[in-house]
C-alpha cells in the first residue's frame, strides 16, 4: 500500500494541459500555477525556471519562499507541495523520466552523481543578473524543441537538459568554493533522512556519525539554526502529516509506521510540535 502518493508524469500533464502527450517528457510554460498542498512524490524530475513572480515550496526538510529569477531542481524522490504566494507568476517547467534522458547514457548513474537531483530535499538556484539571460536561452531552445514535432526532438532535447544539468552543477560547485561547507551536516542529514523513521535520538546520529551528541548540536545549529532535535522532529512531523492525507490509514497505523510505542505517544508528540492532534490536522486537511 503506498502512504505517500506518487505523482505519474500523464498526472503532471493533467494538471497543465488536457492535451494527450504520450512521450516521456513535457514541457510547460504557465503563468498560473496548479498548487497542490497536499505533499506527494513524483516519477519524474523537474527542472523549473521562475522568470517572474514567488511561490512558496515545502519539502520535507524546508518551506520557503522562492523568488524570481530562480531555477529549482527537484529529483523524483522529494516530496514536496506549493501554496500561492504571488497573485501573477511565469515559469518554463521541463519533466522527464529518467529512462528517457538515460535512453543513450551508458552510465545509467549518470542522474545520480548531482546532488541536487538525488538528495531528499529540493535545490533552488537563485540567478544573477549575468546568468539568467543563459537560462531564458536554453528554456526558449527546449520550448522551441518541443513546440514542432520531427524525428530528432527526443535527441536534440535531450541534449538541451545535458547542457542545463551542467549548467546548474557549475553554479553549484562555485557556490560549493565560496561556502564553508560542512561535511558532518551534510552527513547527519543524509542519515536523518534515511533512518528518522526509527530512531528520533540526537545520540543515535551522533554515534553513528562517530562525534559527541554536543559537538554534533553545535554543527547542526551553526550550519542551519536548528537544534538536532529540531531536525529530527520537523521530519517526523512532515512525514506525519504526509500520512494522515492518506485517509485509507488509521491514525494508529501511522503510529506505528513512525514507531512510536502506541498511538497516544504519537498524538501527545503531534500535538506539542504543531498545537492539534491528528485528528484535528486529519479533519482539517
Amino acid at each position: 500500500m503506498s502512504k505517500i502518493s506518487t505523482y505519474s508524469l500523464e498526472h503532471h500533464k493533467s494538471l497543465f494541459t488536457h492535451e494527450i502527450n504520450p512521450k516521456d517528457y513535457f514541457y510547460v510554460q504557465i503563468q498560473d500555477h496548479p498548487y497542490i498542498d497536499v505533499p506527494y512524490r513524483a516519477e519524474s524530475y523537474a527542472i523549473e525556471f521562475l522568470k517572474k513572480g514567488s511561490i512558496i515550496m515545502q519539502t520535507r526538510l524546508d518551506k520557503i519562499v522562492i523568488e524570481a529569477p530562480a531555477i529549482l531542481a527537484i529529483g523524483p524522490n522529494v516530496i514536496r507541495s506549493f501554496t500561492k504566494n504571488s497573485e501573477e507568476i511565469l515559469m518554463d517547467i521541463i519533466f522527464f523520466k529518467p529512462e528517457f534522458f538515460l535512453e543513450s547514457q551508458s552510465n545509467i548513474f549518470f542522474l545520480s552523481q548531482f546532488d541536487f537531483f538525488e538528495n531528499s530535499d529540493m535545490h533552488v538556484f537563485p540567478l544573477e543578473k549575468k546568468t539568467k539571460p543563459k537560462f531564458e536561452k536554453l528554456f526558449n531552445l527546449i520550448k522551441e524543441t518541443v513546440s514542432v514535432e520531427h524525428f530528432h526532438q527526443a535527441s536534440i532535447l535531450r541534449s538541451y537538459l545535458y547542457i542545463l544539468i551542467f549548467e546548474l552543477d557549475t553554479i553549484k560547485k562555485a557556490f560549493s568554493n565560496k561556502e564553508i561547507q560542512n561535511p558532518l551536516f551534510e552527513k547527519f542529514k543524509e542519515l536523518v533522512a534515511k533512518d528518522f523513521t526509527k530512531h528520533r535520538s540526537p545520540t543515535y546520529y551522533a554515534d553513528h556519525l562517530n562525534v559527541t551528541r554536543k559537538y554534533l548540536s553545535e554543527v547542526i545549529k551553526n550550519n542551519s539554526g536548528k537544534t538536532t532535535r529540531e531536525w529530527i522532529d520537523n521530519m517526523v512531523i512532515l512525514e506525519a502529516k504526509v500520512l494522515l492525507h492518506n485517509k485509507s490509514l488509521t491514525i494508529n497505523q501511522i503510529s506505528d509506521t513512525l514507531n512510536f510505542s502506541n498511538q497516544s505517544v504519537f498524538g501527545k508528540f503531534f500535538k506539542t510540535q504543531t498545537g492539534i492532534s491528528p485528528l484535528e490536522y486529519r479533519i482539517n486537511n
